[in-house]
């Protein structure tokens, strides 16, 4: 039997909030809920969901609800039509510690070799899949394996796992959480099914935040809902610590992009090197931003959106490499005011 290793870090938890595989309230994404509650309990679900989103819309929420359903009631109409499942269910309590034999999770694991989180998924992680899909468990045989996420799959994994969804075995899913779907294999994409899910409305971005952030105002939620772009996990990100603060310097990078103020980023790189995760949230905020402003030109028709596009990619991996190799932040913040300005010289987005 295969050794179901824990996840090597929480890096999708908000410090001092649940982690989503504790959490059994999905706001905002009925579309995509019923979509999947259809397929399960007609017991026809495909062998691979690709759940793809913004950071921090609910796309692991989904995927662990997913998951318990199955682990609880098999693909059948036996449990609930909105596919939850009670917290005091052995099934559900057991995916909440990690020690469910029926789940795996693959994540960017820590480099043996340097004690530091991997950039990247590697391919020996995806091979676990084949010997995890050998074992018999859960409800009905089923097996559930989460890819969070499958943007960080470096070349070889990604292959590795496109011979599994090619022969798929039997009461076994895949489920992959993608930020940015078209960056993965074709192949990969024509072999799963979508479940899209979108940035959330202020109200209700309001319901979600308010039991988490009780002493705020409906004002400040509001305004919060606002700079997160309709996340949730961005808006409890920034209303923890520097997040308010680092979301606004990321903005007013790209506001500046075509003249940036040099000083005020080497200013700005001192305080993330003093800032716990200060270059992680930075990247994260400045790419978010970044990509929604894309869109938002996109759907207006504005033309030759492709530069913006391939910066983005380039401070994606950037930021990657950076906080994975704990890189210092000044250069990474220079390196990125460099690039926004050499496309910001042909017009502002």
């Amino acid at each position: 039997m295969a050794k179901k290793a824990a996840e090597p870090n929480d890096s999708d938890r908000i410090e001092g909030f649940a982690h989503p595989r504790e959490t059994s309230v999905l706001f905002g994404q009925d579309l995509a809920l019923s979509r999947a509650a259809r397929a399960l309990r007609a017991g026809r679900p495909p062998s691979a969901w690709l759940i793809t989103g913004p950071p921090g819309v609910g796309k692991a929420t989904l995927a662990y609800r997913i998951a318990r359903y199955l682990m609880a009631f098999g693909a059948a109409a036996e449990g609930p039509e909105d596919l939850s499942v009670p917290q005091d269910n052995a099934a559900a309590r057991q995916v909440a510690a990690q020690s469910h034999p029926g789940l795996m999770v693959l994540k960017r694991t820590v480099n043996p070799k340097t004690g530091k989180l991997r950039t990247e998924l590697v391919v020996d992680e995806v091979r676990r899949l084949a010997d995890f899909f050998g074992m018999t468990s859960g409800a009905g045989g089923w097996r559930v394996a989460i890819v969070d996420t499958a943007d960080d799959m470096n070349d070889n994994a990604a292959n590795a796992l496109l011979k599994m969804l090619e022969e798929p075995p039997e009461r076994a899913m895949l489920l992959l959480l993608s930020n940015t779907p078209g960056r993965l294999l074709p192949t990969i994409r024509s072999r799963c099914q979508r479940l899209d899910l979108r940035p959330l409305d202020e109200a209700t971005m309001d319901r979600a935040l308010k039991p988490h952030l009780p002493d705020e105002t409906a004002a400040e939620r509001a305004a919060l809902a606002r700079l997160a772009g309709g996340s949730i996990g961005a808006a409890l990100t920034l209303a923890t610590g520097d997040g308010g603060t680092l979301a606004k310097e990321a903005d007013k990078l790209i506001d500046h992009a075509q003249s940036p103020d040099l000083l005020a980023l080497l200013t700005l790189g001192e305080k993330l090197y003093r800032t716990q995760d200060g270059l992680e949230l930075f990247g994260e905020f400045l790419t978010a931003s970044l990509a929604d402003r894309i869109r938002a030109r996109a759907h207006a028709g504005v033309p030759g959106l492709e530069r913006w596009v391939a910066v983005l990619n380039r401070l994606e991996q950037s930021f990657a490499r950076a906080t994975g190799l704990h890189l210092e932040p000044r250069q990474t913040i220079l390196s990125a005011a460099r690039e926004l300005s050499l496309v910001a010289r042909n017009g502002a987005l």
